[in-house]
């Protein structure tokens, strides 16, 4: 079973993915620290207590959703890149899609394991923010990369 996305859909997938990342960016050269989308949201588990005084597990309390839109642009963004089907779906296609889903699997355990064994505090938690995000960077970047490779050779 193929279960690839339409290929109309990586379009719109690439302008999420890239508003995602540009906003990413944004924010973290910003320290996350963004008033411009602040909205009153509910929460689940708020303040680290699983139950609050009245016994409530969800809160409504006013927060910035800079970050939360920047993490769904980039996710939603880069599924559907790097899951819908090319113009062409051959084999090839599909083992190169296979490779380098592998190869971002593991690139990525591996900057966990690192990250794991040699960072600490607060640079551990940014290490384990980005980690999020890169399978399926890496995916996008490795799948494209092989794709342009073969048709470069092909010309």
């Amino acid at each position: 079973m193929n279960y690839l996305l339409p290929n109309r859909c990586k379009k719109p997938g690439w302008i999420f993915f890239i508003l995602g990342i540009a906003f990413g960016i944004f924010l973290a050269f910003n320290d996350y620290e963004s008033n411009l989308i602040t909205v009153k949201v509910i929460s689940l588990f708020h303040n680290d207590i699983i139950v609050t005084e009245n016994n409530n597990m969800i809160s409504i309390i006013e927060n910035s959703i800079a970050d939360e839109i920047a993490s769904v642009l980039i996710i939603v963004g880069g599924l559907l890149v790097g899951f819908s089907k090319e113009k062409i779906e051959d084999e090839f296609i599909s083992k190169v899609r296979l490779s380098s889903l592998k190869w971002a699997i593991l690139l990525n355990y591996g900057i966990l394991l690192f990250s794991t064994i040699f960072l600490y505090h607060t640079n551990f938690m940014s290490i384990m923010i980005y980690n999020m995000f890169t399978p399926l960077i890496i995916f996008i970047i490795r799948f494209n990369y092989l794709i342009y490779k073969k048709a470069d050779h092909e010309e």
